[in-house]
């Protein structure tokens, strides 16, 4: 099995050399945007799974723009990571955003302006997240830095998400892989939603119960408040 290294690279080739990568460059070293972002987005949110979803968790990379806008045109609440946790989350909530703004608001400069940064948000519904490959099985390769699932431990932690509270990326159908290696701390994927389908996974992966703490670096624990907060708070 190739590891998630060479998947990245893959994958950012075959999406450059496919004429598929879009704004911003390079596409390499993030989360790559991609021609159909919005027919992903479309196919999302008019789910039942997003229809039901009342507070909506969404990573703050370019293709999952067009998912956050649909969040604040839905009138749901959003929340968002800050840039590396190193504020915390940004809130916003439904009402907060006049009509005309929602676009701006979806971007991460305008949910700066139009959310509040908080450490406590309220419970996640839907966690949306995005990612350089996936597998049909619920494997999935972000750009290396690890935050997701950093997110989502932390959130578990807090006690702000569940097993069951559904986790779903939109990639390209070229992001789809055969295969990826998956760690104790990767969180599984629930549904996997292309340009042209939807991948229930029925990942056979389980989530991580919270924050592996051994496998965190100190300088990392260190570098994000709240993460440190909660260390402390562990530690008695």
């Amino acid at each position: 099995m190739d590891s998630k290294e060479e998947i990245r690279k893959r994958v950012w080739r075959l999406l450059r050399e496919r004429g598929v990568a879009r704004f911003p460059f390079p596409v390499e070293g993030r989360i790559p945007n991609f021609v159909g972002a919005e027919r992903a987005a479309r196919r999302l949110v008019s789910s039942a799974l997003f229809e039901g979803a009342e507070t909506v968790f969404c990573n703050p990379d370019s293709p999952q723009r067009p998912v956050r806008e649909a969040v604040l045109a839905s009138g749901k609440t959003l929340v968002m990571a800050s840039p590396r946790l190193r504020r915390g989350f940004i809130l916003i909530r439904a009402g907060w955003v006049p009509p005309r703004r929602v676009r701006e608001a979806s971007t991460i400069r305008g949910a700066f302006k139009w959310g509040e940064l908080t450490e406590e948000p309220p419970p996640v519904d839907l966690k949306v997240t995005g990612s350089v490959a996936v597998d049909r099985k619920g494997g999935r390769v972000g750009k290396g830095g690890g935050y997701s699932d950093l997110e989502y431990a932390i959130l578990k932690e807090m006690g702000l998400i569940s097993d069951e509270t559904p986790i779903v990326t939109t990639v390209h159908d070229l992001q789809v892989v055969d295969e990826v290696p998956m760690t104790p701390h990767d969180v599984p994927l629930d549904h996997v939603v292309t340009p042209t389908r939807w991948i229930e996974t029925r990942t056979p992966y389980r989530r991580p119960a919270g924050i592996i703490w051994e496998e965190l670096p100190r300088e990392r624990i260190e570098s994000i408040p709240l993460l440190k907060k909660l260390y402390n708070r562990r530690r008695g």
